[in-house]
């Protein structure tokens, strides 16, 4: 058995390849070594990844793309509970937007763009990432992400700017008030949170309003960051994410807009990196 991993901080997808094509994907929570020690992780795959392995199963590689993976300590911190749980297995540890790059583009020069919760972007030759516009997270970036429209959603409740459709709208599926909200995202920490807000967006997306802001979210991502990549106009502009799966038809026109080749937009990359690594056999 070979398992590819697509690792978020809510959630990590297996896939797990037996015989080139038996092909089943399992869950278990998400993990990040900026949050986890090697010791936490061992724990999470010994209780929740194992027990969904076939009992005679082999692993002989382990391709494993997480988030928080931005240098070798951070992935040393991954690589020691895979090699504690897989121990003569073949190991591999990236991060999540090498990940996605591999997914949309496989082995074609592309930009590589996730849209979810947060935002991120690279310049892909076909091998390796060779150019990344810095992500700044959620507090002074993150454009184009769920955390992005929602903020972008909710400053035009508090300050009434929303239509009065819109307002009535927003404060029927919100009846917490603005007060519980505040205090939701500042006492809690909120960009997980502040993503939620989407849902509304999606629900009343043939309203003017709500497609221009989510145009204007959309653009800003595409102008500070993949519009910044030599060469952009030449190669397709790929997608991975949920954002970018549900708000699909303003990112196309977006990028008519700007003259940009649209590319591929998977909601998830699991079974695109199964196939980078592993080819289906005949």
């Amino acid at each position: 058995m070979d398992i590819v991993a697509d690792c978020g901080s809510t959630k990590c997808d297996w896939l797990l390849v037996k015989g080139g094509r038996d092909r089943d994907v399992v869950n278990t929570q998400g993990f990040s070594p900026f949050f986890h020690t090697t010791a936490e992780i061992e724990g999470i795959l010994r209780s929740q990844l194992l027990p969904k392995l076939p009992d005679s199963a082999v692993v002989q590689h382990v391709w494993f793309y997480g988030t928080g993976i931005h240098d070798a300590d951070r992935a040393a911190i991954v690589h020691k509970a895979l090699r504690a749980i897989f121990p003569d297995a073949a190991i591999e540890v990236e991060h999540d937007l090498l990940g996605a790059a591999r997914a949309v583009c496989q082995r074609s020069a592309g930009i590589a763009c996730i849209l979810g919760t947060g935002s991120n972007s690279c310049y892909y030759d076909g091998r390796q990432i060779v150019d990344n516009v810095p992500s700044l997270g959620w507090l002074l970036g993150d454009e184009g992400s769920g955390t992005h429209l929602g903020k972008a959603l909710l400053r035009a409740w508090f300050y009434r700017e929303l239509p009065p459709d819109l307002h009535a709208a927003f404060e029927a599926d919100h009846p917490e008030g603005p007060t519980a909200i505040k205090n939701r995202v500042y006492e809690k920490g909120g960009n997980a949170y502040i993503a939620t807000f989407t849902k509304f967006l999606g629900a009343h997306l043939q309203h003017p309003f709500v497609r221009g802001l989510v145009a204007e979210s959309l653009g800003e991502f595409l102008d500070r960051h993949a519009r910044k990549y030599s060469g952009y106009q030449h190669v397709p502009v790929h997608f991975v994410g949920a954002i970018a799966h549900h708000f699909s038809d303003i990112l196309m026109e977006c990028l008519r807009e700007r003259k940009m080749q649209p590319g591929v937009i998977l909601r998830n990359p699991i079974h695109a990196l199964g196939e980078y690594h592993l080819p289906f056999t005949d």
